[in-house]
């Protein structure tokens, strides 16, 4: 049997191993492949097993490749499958659920504090010898903020907001949050509260909900007026939940204080996006997920649900 990785690379840029896969048939891994359907075409070719994190699998692939017999997602999302096309093919679309949940939470919450205390600024600074210089024994650039006593909204409490929020409860956070599905270890950490008391009564709002039609843009120009004056806004969930431009010129404008953002609208992000020059707003690639630990948690996870389709019971099936 036939495996093509489309774009393995940021899987496994040569700290992981292959071998799972490698036991399960003859495999091939490419580390990228353009955005250009005949060359996903080409480069699957007869293989029936195919995996891919980030390269698109439309109607077209499908059709130009009437061998495959399983679609692996090497993440979570899985919107770059034509999961309908799929299904009417009999090809099951597999993802994986739940490798990365403790490394966003933490990454979420990396986010706010380098916002509160800018330690990479500083530690430049000292390096650069202002320390040495300064006549005081210390020196600040930015408002140092003590998050004990402040309250921190979680919109999204499933896996990961629940992991942000119990951290965020340790510090001497109050937290609140907002899901469709209230649960009983949802309770145990935070207050459930509507979106608009989310919006006007925290201090830290924390984007932890999946991209769907009624949660795209949901930070904009109408949300952010409900909120305070210097709120904090982190997104590491899917950078549509926000309308970069309004984000942005609340930033400027000084409304939202800080905000903390690793995942955007389009991905690599565009020169011209607008946060990238707002004020106050910190900016990393999309690598939340992407320690060891969750990488390789991701790999036998994606391996074992290969192993499972291949002895008919198939799992994390999402078509």
């Amino acid at each position: 049997m036939r495996i093509v990785i489309l774009d393995g690379y940021t899987e496994n840029p040569g700290d992981l191993s292959w071998r799972g896969f490698e036991e399960l048939g003859a495999l091939t891994v490419h580390d990228r492949t353009p955005m250009d359907e005949r060359e996903v075409i080409a480069r699957i070719g007869s293989a029936e097993i195919v995996l891919t994190n980030k390269t698109p699998i439309g109607e077209s692939v499908l059709e130009g490749c009437p061998g495959i017999r399983y679609i692996g997602v090497l993440a979570t999302g899985y919107n770059v499958v034509d999961v309908v096309g799929a299904r009417k093919r009999g090809i099951p679309v597999c993802n994986v659920p739940t490798y990365g949940t403790d490394a966003v939470g933490q990454f979420a919450i990396a986010l706010l504090l380098e916002i509160c205390h800018r330690i990479g600024h500083h530690s430049e600074a000292v390096k650069a010898g202002r320390w040495s210089s300064c006549p005081d024994f210390c020196f600040w650039d930015h408002p140092l903020i003590e998050l004990s006593g402040k309250v921190m909204g979680v919109v999204g409490f499933g896996r990961i907001g629940q992991v942000t929020g119990a951290i965020a409860k340790a510090m001497g956070m109050e937290v609140l949050a907002h899901d469709v599905n209230e649960t009983d270890s949802g309770r145990r950490i935070a207050r459930y509260a509507t979106l608009d008391a989310i919006w006007s009564e925290s201090d830290v709002i924390s984007l932890h909900c999946p991209l769907f039609p009624e949660t795209a843009e949901i930070i904009c120009k109408e949300s952010i007026a409900k909120m305070k004056d210097g709120v904090i806004i982190i997104n590491n969930s899917r950078g549509p939940l926000i309308n970069e431009r309004d984000l942005a010129d609340a930033l400027n404008s000084g409304k939202v204080y800080a905000a903390g953002i690793d995942v955007v609208s389009t991905e690599p992000i565009s020169m011209g996006n607008p946060l990238l020059t707002a004020k106050n707003c910190i900016i990393t690639p999309h690598i939340s997920w992407a320690p060891k630990e969750s990488r390789k948690r991701l790999m036998d996870i994606a391996v074992g649900n290969l192993k499972a389709y291949m002895e008919g019971e198939p799992r994390n099936v999402v078509n």
